[in-house]
């Protein structure tokens, strides 16, 4: 199927499932119909031959797209598992983590971040963000090393990288693997070098609505590391490699067969819906570029934005949404709350340590419509409605 990088111009008119007062939405959030209507038909071919060969665990799509994401990563391995929370968890598992350890998370995250480190028994030690970009403040990682450190966890957030040179660095003099969380960042780049090949390991989320979605749930860890690749080929199979010898306590966190067949047809999309984000961001980043009142997105140094979300900081969020709404437009909030203020993990308040970074950003953030296919018209619209 041929596709350009410009703005595709057809535009769709959806029923507005978040706004009941609205006839119609104007510019949904996600648009997965228009991208169904791209390549439909490779996934019911897909679908058609899963179901004629009934293939439908650890099958060969599941090795050939592990391949084919590996390479498309810069790694060596990839391994697939159920979503990304397993893919963190496992992580964690494949790297020796468990009861009475500490890994360092950015205070500022989705909570599946956190919770993979607890699902391996740790506890997650937060360390503020920068109020711009929402990326770990890496300067601030030394003072929250401690003799139970044993990993920090750089997350991508929004579809740009964590500065991973400080961090890199950290880790080595004192110990630690690092795992980029990199669920928002398939295809996004850090001074030339791919999300998924910047640490010890990487995880990712094939949630439907991510640059890089599944018609379901799916995950993947990569790694250039052998040892961590037979862990966690293991560790997600009920600890075995092969069938009936379980070298450890494992689990059941398999990617589906299905789902690795349609993530294969998506993934060789991927570069073209990611620049399409890339020159919708432009676009907004130009309509909106006078306004003082509304903070737009910072790029950090060295970084290639993969825009899986379009998220601008303003002081009356609640208003604005209001008004989108009316006018017809979803927005998001990604996340109303910083990792601390959650009830789950309130007790990571405690202490000296404060996070005004994560706080502000939590307090300001709004989700504008962003997916590869908004078209000029769309964007037109948001921008009169903000």
């Amino acid at each position: 199927m041929n596709e350009t990088n410009a703005l595709p111009s057809a535009e769709l008119v959806t029923e507005n499932p978040w706004n009941p007062d609205a006839a119609v939405t104007e510019v949904p959030f996600v648009d997965l119909p228009a991208q169904h209507c791209r390549i439909g038909r490779e996934i019911d071919e897909a679908f058609g031959q899963m179901m004629q060969c009934c293939d439908f665990i650890l099958g060969d799509e599941v090795a050939r797209f592990e391949e084919e994401f590996a390479a498309f990563c810069g790694a060596d391995h990839c391994v697939g598992v159920a979503n990304g929370t397993d893919a963190l968890h496992l992580a964690c598992r494949a790297a020796g983590i468990g009861e009475g350890d500490e890994v360092i998370i950015p205070a500022f995250t989705f909570v599946a971040t956190a919770m993979g480190v607890s699902l391996a028994g740790a506890k997650p030690v937060l360390v503020d963000v920068h109020p711009e970009t929402g990326l770990i403040d890496a300067g601030g990682i030394a003072a929250a090393i401690t003799p139970r450190t044993k990993a920090i966890i750089a997350v991508h957030i929004f579809g740009q990288c964590a500065d991973m040179g400080p961090i890199l660095e950290l880790a080595w003099e004192h110990g630690l693997v690092v795992i980029e969380d990199a669920a928002q960042a398939h295809g996004a780049r850090h001074f030339e070098h791919c999300a998924g090949s910047l640490a010890d390991m990487a995880c990712f989320s094939f949630y439907p609505s991510k640059n890089l979605g599944a018609c379901g749930d799916g995950g993947a860890i990569t790694t250039s590391n052998p040892q961590f690749a037979h862990r966690l080929r293991a560790l997600r199979n009920w600890g075995a490699i092969t069938k009936h010898e379980h070298e450890y306590l494992g689990t059941n966190s398999r990617l589906d067969t299905l789902q690795a067949a349609i993530l294969r047809i998506k993934l060789g999309h991927l570069e073209t819906w990611n620049e399409q984000r890339r020159r919708a961001a432009a676009d907004y980043m130009e309509r909106l570029a006078n306004r003082s009142d509304i903070q737009l997105p910072v790029v950090a140094d060295g970084n290639e934005h993969v825009y899986h979300l379009f998220v601008i900081q303003c002081d009356d969020r609640t208003a604005r949404m209001a008004g989108l709404r009316h006018a017809g437009i979803q927005t998001g909030i990604h996340y109303p709350s910083a990792i601390h203020q959650l009830s789950a993990y309130a007790s990571l308040s405690d202490g000296p340590r404060t996070f005004p970074g994560a706080e502000s950003i939590a307090a300001r953030c709004l989700s504008l419509p962003m997916f590869a296919e908004l078209t000029e018209q769309q964007i037109e619209r948001v921008v009169a409605a903000l």
